[in-house]
């Protein structure tokens, strides 16, 4: 596949016919001000956090951690993070590999801090908890041959991601620490992969004792984010490649934008945490839940999120959203042909998935559908449960950073975990 230019990095947004007098207005600047002062009246400590890298994070709460290198069969090099136990160390620990998400990192078990953090909670339950980053994020930008500013290190979407970052660093995880199989839990994209691996990939089902996806991400046609349903809506089909690669670029979607400012005035609201919030590409597209955000956090959150991706990344998810379906890129009729022997891609298998899986979601999340995720829980052939958060205003980015998020989600996956 190829994205066209994904190392593009354009201010503003391709201009889909619209004047500036049609959109809703937003005063970008303004809202970037204001998160300014709220950032100076905040505690030092968290300051100092919001210029640390993950290892130092974890490092400053009193945590061992280590960072490893993988080197994928196509040639990525890869970073992961690990926190071998917690404060106490234990003998038998066994592997939860955290997958992160979208424009994300291994930061997003980390940022909360002990006792609220999925990282640190496992750690000091008793797990060896490995923290890795797929390709294109800050931690993960290296290639044997190719360097980030060229447009073949970012010909990749998920499916990449799926087959050779994931297997790679499961491998290796499995390897040093002389474990034949581990924990898997993933949010939102992180769930994504791990569906195309044990799909497209059966023998890692063997290495897999359980799986929970938090907000599952397979099927999408039912999600509700207004920014992304904008963009499905508003992008002429034909160059839906080229406007999304000059809009976006090959690292984050950057806020200042005409195309966000059509939706700001209604995310973004007059006090300082939601303006500070909605200056963020990841909140913009997936909503926030302000009772649940712990607003001191917010600095630390903005210095690692969003992290990079492709253009392709994101146009697979997209062709999702179009679709309805769940399978590999489409290349359009002609190469499908080609590539596929078939007009239409293959779908992923989902019946060869046979690791047990526990699906975690809520109704409010803008990204994983309640009616997308009970698809998915049909189309599974080893689903152990599906569980709604008892929450009604529970979002995509709360599995990570609600305050509520211990009690709603991560103690229930420690007796999960007892059980396997």
């Amino acid at each position: 596949m190829s994205s066209q230019n994904s190392t593009i990095l354009l201010h503003n947004f391709v201009d889909f016919g619209l004047s500036l007098d049609d959109c809703p207005a937003f005063n970008f600047k303004s809202a970037i001000k204001t998160a300014e002062a709220f950032y100076a009246g905040l505690p030092k400590n968290i300051l100092d956090q919001a210029s640390m890298s993950v290892p130092e994070i974890i490092k400053a709460h009193g945590y061992p951690c280590e960072t490893h290198t993988v080197i994928t069969s196509d040639d990525y090099i890869l970073t992961m993070h690990r926190i071998p136990y917690g404060k106490i160390e234990r003998t038998h620990r066994p592997i939860v590999y955290l997958q992160h998400g979208l424009l994300s990192s291994s930061a997003d078990w980390i940022i909360p801090g002990p006792r609220k953090a999925l990282g640190y909670i496992l750690a000091d339950a008793g797990y060896d908890v490995w923290l890795p980053n797929v390709r294109g994020n800050t931690y993960s930008r290296k290639h044997r041959t190719l360097n980030e500013d060229i447009e073949e290190f970012w010909d990749f979407s998920w499916h990449e991601i799926a087959l050779y970052d994931v297997t790679a660093m499961i491998d290796y995880a499995l390897k040093e620490t002389k474990q034949e199989k581990l924990f898997y839990v993933g949010h939102s994209q992180g769930t994504t992969v791990f569906y195309v691996m044990c799909s497209e990939r059966p023998e890692y089902n063997e290495k897999i004792r359980a799986h929970f996806s938090l907000a599952p991400i397979a099927y999408m046609n039912h999600l509700a984010s207004p920014l992304l349903r904008l963009y499905v809506t508003t992008s002429p089909l034909e160059k839906e490649m080229e406007t999304f690669a000059r809009a976006f670029g090959s690292q984050e979607f950057l806020p200042n934008t005409r195309f966000l400012a059509r939706v700001g005035k209604d995310l973004c609201g007059d006090d300082n945490v939601t303006q500070v919030l909605c200056t963020n590409a990841l909140f913009a597209m997936c909503g926030f839940n302000q009772k649940q955000m712990n607003a001191t956090l917010l600095p630390i959150i903005m210095k690692h999120t969003p992290t990079g991706s492709s253009i392709v990344l994101f146009m697979h998810y997209i062709q999702e959203i179009r679709s309805g379906d769940f399978r590999q890129w489409d290349y359009g009729p002609t190469m499908n042909e080609k590539y596929y022997n078939s007009t239409t891609p293959p779908a992923y298998q989902l019946h060869k998935i046979t690791v047990p899986v526990y699906l975690i979601y809520s109704k409010y999340d803008w990204i994983s559908a309640e009616e997308d995720v009970l698809r998915l829980y049909e189309g599974l052939r080893n689903a152990q449960a599906k569980r709604l958060i008892e929450n009604s205003k529970f979002n995509h980015i709360d599995y990570l950073y609600a305050v509520d998020a211990p009690k709603l989600i991560y103690a229930n996956l420690l007796i999960l975990m007892n059980q396997h």
